[in-house]
């Protein structure tokens, strides 16, 4: 099952480094993984998106936990949460393909930021599946490249990751 761990950390070097070694020293794959400074300055939080039974997950989150730079873990999984993803998609946008990129890009609500006489570069925001979608309806070989940041969460209403 997919799990979406939010780790709260002292933003300090090596930090990030002793995280990732954690999940590579007993084998546990990341599928991806954004990091940033809070409202805090000397505090980092880090989303890490992994797959894993609950009984895997319990065993990374108090691995996480014996960590000295982990403030808090939370698994976004265990109540309700808001999940968005950033993609940049350049895609190659020449004669009929123009407007049909166009009409694809209005569908999933995406924004065209830079045109040129061959290609479109669109960016989308939403959950994972729906970016997964667009590239799915995309003719393969019109996609010239992609840019994902990894999926980033937040509780809804009264929970929060906090000291």
């Amino acid at each position: 099952m997919r799990h979406i761990l939010s780790i709260l950390l002292e933003n300090e070097a090596g930090a990030l480094s002793r995280v990732v070694g954690l999940f590579s020293a007993r084998g546990y794959n990341i599928d991806s993984l954004t990091v940033s400074t809070t409202e805090d300055p000397t505090l980092s939080r880090m989303t890490v998106v992994t797959t894993g039974s609950d009984d895997v997950i319990e065993q990374i989150t108090k691995q996480l936990n014996k960590l000295i730079e982990v403030v808090k873990v939370i698994d976004l999984n265990e109540s309700d949460h808001v999940e968005r993803e950033l993609m940049l998609i350049k895609v190659r946008a020449t004669g009929k393909d123009r407007e049909e990129m166009k009409r694809l890009a209005d569908i999933f609500r995406g924004r065209i930021l830079d045109v040129t006489e061959k290609t479109y570069t669109v960016e989308l925001t939403g959950e994972s599946s729906k970016l997964d979608a667009f590239i799915e309806v995309v003719d393969r070989t019109l996609i010239l490249e992609t840019v994902r940041t990894g999926a980033s969460g937040i509780g809804r209403g009264e929970r929060i990751l906090k000291i």
